[in-house]
């Protein structure tokens, strides 16, 4: 469907790269990331994902860097 918006200039640059990359068009780009945008929030169980990368819900622990160390030594990495 052919309608008329008013885009911003950046985000508009940044749909024509995008589309450039992906060989298709600013708009199906702009359609693709909307639909993503309106999307609901995964169900209970599910993860959320945040930049491509799954997000770990929180446990109410606090992980400081001596966790981090001690269990980056206990894998010998």
């Amino acid at each position: 469907m052919r309608t008329t918006l008013d885009i911003e200039p950046d985000i508009l640059q940044a749909a024509k790269e995008i589309a450039a990359k992906e060989k298709t068009t600013a708009g199906a780009v702009i359609s693709r990331l909307a639909r993503k945008g309106m999307s609901p929030e995964p169900a209970a169980g599910e993860s959320k994902i945040r930049n491509g990368v799954p997000v770990i819900p929180a446990s109410g622990h606090i992980i400081t860097l001596e966790h981090v160390q001690r269990l980056m030594d206990e894998e010998g990495i």
